[in-house]
């Protein structure tokens, strides 16, 4: 009896220590323990924001799912769950059972933004340890139209490219959060504290889903016709700065990304550069009218090619010398007189002007990974630069860069930022930076002198009936890294231009980066504007300003 009284004090002091023991030294580690197992703390994401045309067309939405996750601590059997979200949602089995077999883990998602009927197929199973949580993904109902501009959000629906990320501090919100107290089956007993979520906010942009979707067909029919590498175009209202459209060919479903390449995503209106070749010309011609050089009827004696430095600079088609007006170099595009205009106003001069219109440095443009272009500040220039940046060699722009400038002749020498954002809803317009870079006698003789471009120049394929086209063609051979030397079979054709002239409405830039059987921006570009212009044209309803050529033939 006494071995046996012994026997029972022993345990009993046992076990009041064990108690002891545990309610002190284990006392906080146990009490996280316990709490991890009936309260659990989720995430409530925020709705993100719509992102709408300037007519209100949805380009971006989100669209209802449910996100699967599980309690590995409070399942009972790990296998059975496996299985069920194999049936039911499609998962891989073999991947999910071990992670469903860590009991370390509270929280294991099983499928991130399922199909919500799916998802209520899993839930009617009512298996312990399964939770639920309602969610958005992100959808692109157009398809393609406008996915290089538009980007796309991952899957914790933040902006990771393009508009989305460019606007995420309004289209996402603030998430808000709610703690759960489980019974040990895993069911809810209570909520003990909850942070209300904060929807996004939508925003209309200045695209027009019409112009920009027929743009986007334009250049897939231009990428295809002459075997091009790329294609870009910009359609701009010079009177505000915003860009109706801003498309690239080849194009990708936004739905669809994460299986298109990278470079594919890249809207290299913004973010790459080219050299201009003659649509540059701009610059050089417009700089010697401001400086009081020349006037627009004032006549050079041109030999068809001119010593500048080390090297000898000809115009593009061979012809004998000629005398031409300041017009007549830009209509026919002369690089000779284009040169000689330079030497007049000097170094200094070309590179203040080039600096006034923009080029080198950030437009300011309402999108992300904008490239400010490549300009050499004067003091780097060589004995050459002077006979290569006039006619737009040497130097490198990006597509928005060149836009804003014409847009800038065609608004009377007042450059306006480029954008895309008109406003948040609910909120005002958004601000548009300008200052002027010409006089507008000045800006009003360039554009007639462009006019001549499009009716005997180099531009004739530009024309569209019933308006009065101001435009200018470029040709640029690209640069061979691997050599240091220009190529001599890869080129940039281009045509910028302005519609109707004589009140502009439209600013369209068109560049088709490696064109095969052609280069010519006349030939390559041109068209493609003109058939842009003439859409976009009829569909806003503009007027014609020249009705006696409605009876010419269309854009081909």
């Amino acid at each position: 009896m006494r071995l046996l009284l012994l026997l029972l004090l022993s345990v009993l002091a046992l076990s009041l220590a064990r108690a002891v023991w545990l309610q002190t030294v284990r006392a906080e580690s146990l009490g996280r323990l316990a709490a991890s197992q009936h309260h659990e703390t989720v995430t409530v994401p925020a709705g993100r924001g719509a992102i709408l045309d300037r007519m209100g067309v949805k380009l971006a939405i989100s669209e209802e799912a449910t996100t699967v996750y599980a309690n590995p601590k409070q399942l009972t059997d790990p296998r059975q769950a496996a299985v069920a979200a194999a049936e039911t949602l499609g998962v891989d089995a073999d991947v999910l059972y071990p992670q469903l077999l860590d009991r370390s883990k509270g929280f294991v998602y099983i499928q991130r933004k399922a199909d919500a009927d799916r998802a209520t197929e899993l839930q009617e199973r009512n298996i312990v340890g399964i939770g639920f949580l309602p969610e958005e993904r992100r959808a692109y109902p157009q398809g393609s139209v406008a996915a290089q501009a538009l980007g796309y959000a991952g899957t914790d629906n933040r902006g990771l490219a393009g508009l989305e990320l460019q606007l995420e501090r309004y289209l996402g919100g603030r998430p808000g959060s709610e703690t759960f107290v489980r019974d040990p089956f895993g069911r809810v007993l209570n909520v003990v504290r909850s942070v209300p979520e904060r929807p996004g906010r939508e925003v209309i942009l200045t695209l027009d889903h019409t112009i920009q979707a027929n743009a986007e067909s334009v250049l897939r029919q231009t990428v295809s016709r002459w075997g091009a590498k790329r294609a870009t175009a910009i359609v701009l209202d010079p009177r505000t700065g915003g860009i109706l459209a801003m498309a690239v060919a080849p194009g990708y479903d936004a739905n669809r990304y994460p299986e298109t390449s990278q470079d594919v995503h890249r809207n290299v209106a913004v973010t790459d550069t080219y050299e201009p070749g003659s649509t540059f010309k701009l610059v050089t011609v417009s700089a010697a009218l401001s400086e009081n050089l020349v006037t627009e009827n004032t006549a050079f004696t041109l030999p068809y090619g001119i010593q500048v430095a080390d090297r000898v600079i000809h115009d593009a088609e061979p012809r004998g010398t000629e005398t031409m007006t300041v017009a007549q170099i830009l209509s026919r595009s002369s690089n000779v007189g284009a040169i000689t205009l330079a030497e007049r106003l000097g170094a200094e001069r070309l590179s203040t002007w080039i600096s006034r219109y923009g080029f080198g440095k950030q437009t300011g443009i309402d999108y992300p990974g904008e490239t400010p272009g490549i300009v050499l500040p004067v003091d780097r220039w060589s004995g050459s630069t002077i006979g290569n940046v006039p006619i737009g060699q040497g130097i490198a722009v990006t597509p928005v860069q060149m836009a804003a400038a014409y847009a800038s002749v065609a608004n009377g020498g007042v450059w306006l930022t480029p954008h895309v954002l008109d406003r948040i809803v609910g909120g005002p317009k958004a601000h548009v930076q300008s200052r002027r870079v010409l006089s507008t006698p000045i800006a009003h003789k360039v554009r007639s002198m462009l006019v001549n471009v499009v009716s005997e120049g180099t531009g004739t394929l530009a024309a569209v009936p019933g308006y009065t086209i101001a435009g200018k063609t470029g040709t640029a051979a690209k640069p061979d890294p691997a050599t240091g030397t220009y190529s001599t079979s890869n080129y940039v054709a281009s045509f910028v231009g302005m519609v109707p002239a004589s009140r502009p409405r439209l600013v369209i830039l068109v560049s088709v980066d490696e064109p095969r059987g052609a280069i010519w921006g006349g030939v390559v570009a041109a068209p493609a504007f003109a058939r842009i212009a003439d859409f976009a044209l009829q569909y806003l309803e503009v007027a014609p300003d020249d009705p006696a050529s409605l009876g010419s033939p269309g854009p081909p």
